[in-house]
């Protein structure tokens, strides 16, 4: 065969671009449809995202881990009854169960507490696992020995606005909500934060920061609790959260900013 030969497989030029990225790209068609194997690399990641959403978060697992940090931990659920339910009703999610309401608020403490941190199952269980506690374990020491925490409170079928009512009753002078986002074709496993000053029902997202893409393909943990111990610190000494607060933390000389290991969002 001479060395003029064209190859029997014309080379793909999108290859490099498909390693840099898990967005699809210039997918191709087989007549007036998708090539068998894009159409199959589909079907597994709708079904990644669908398992995502429905799989019920292994708490006492995320319990055992939150302990194993130094932390106490405190267990409670939405209004929604279950799963059907919260995804038809994300008003149920928003409010604490009536019992645990009044429950957790005995554990209120006398002074108050400065941080009450919520990790909630949110529409993706798979992302709260997997990350909620490296991610505090990374952000731990990032904060004052001083600052007073509440026991950290584990949320399921909760929405972010959850966490409002969850700091109002530990009297808690900001509140963050660790959840799982909703699954992306790409990220079934995706972590976001919210930030709030001053919880209590009734807040709005304009009063929150957000953090998302929280996960080792992301915003790493590292990055991120850079970025949460920044917005932390900022919102206790400025008394605010939200528009008002604008994530400067990459100016921030005095602390030394690990580099992230990809795209996040914060507002």
């Amino acid at each position: 065969m001479s060395g003029d030969t064209p190859p029997l497989v014309t080379p793909d030029p999108w290859q490099a671009w498909r390693a840099a990225t898990p967005a699809r790209l210039a997918l191709g068609r087989a007549g007036a449809a998708l090539p068998t194997d894009e159409t199959l690399r589909f079907g597994w990641a709708h079904a990644m995202a669908r398992d995502a959403i429905h799989a019920a978060l292994d708490v006492p697992a995320l319990s055992a881990a939150l302990q194993a940090l130094g932390r106490p931990v405190l267990q409670v659920h939405s209004r929604a009854p279950d799963r059907a339910t919260y995804l038809r009703r994300p008003d149920l999610g928003r409010r604490l169960d009536e019992e645990d309401a009044r429950r957790i608020a005995a554990h209120r403490p006398g002074t108050g507490a400065g941080l009450c941190v919520v990790v909630g199952d949110g529409l993706s269980s798979l992302a709260v696992a997997r990350h909620a506690a490296p991610l505090l374990a990374a952000l731990q020491p990032r904060l004052p020995s001083s600052l007073r925490w509440s026991p950290v409170v584990i949320a399921t079928q909760a929405r972010v606005a959850l966490a409002d009512e969850v700091g109002e009753c530990l009297g808690a002078r900001l509140a963050v909500m660790l959840i799982g986002e909703r699954p992306g074709l790409s990220s079934p496993d995706s972590l976001g934060i919210y930030l709030t000053h001053g919880p209590r029902v009734g807040c709005h997202d304009a009063q929150r920061n957000c953090i998302s893409n929280v996960r080792p393909e992301g915003l790493g943990y590292e990055a991120a609790a850079f970025k949460l111990a920044w917005l932390v610190r900022e919102a206790l000494r400025r008394g605010l959260t939200g528009v008002e607060l604008r994530d400067e933390s990459d100016r921030d000389a005095a602390v030394d900013a690990p580099a992230p290991a990809g795209p996040g969002i914060s507002t």
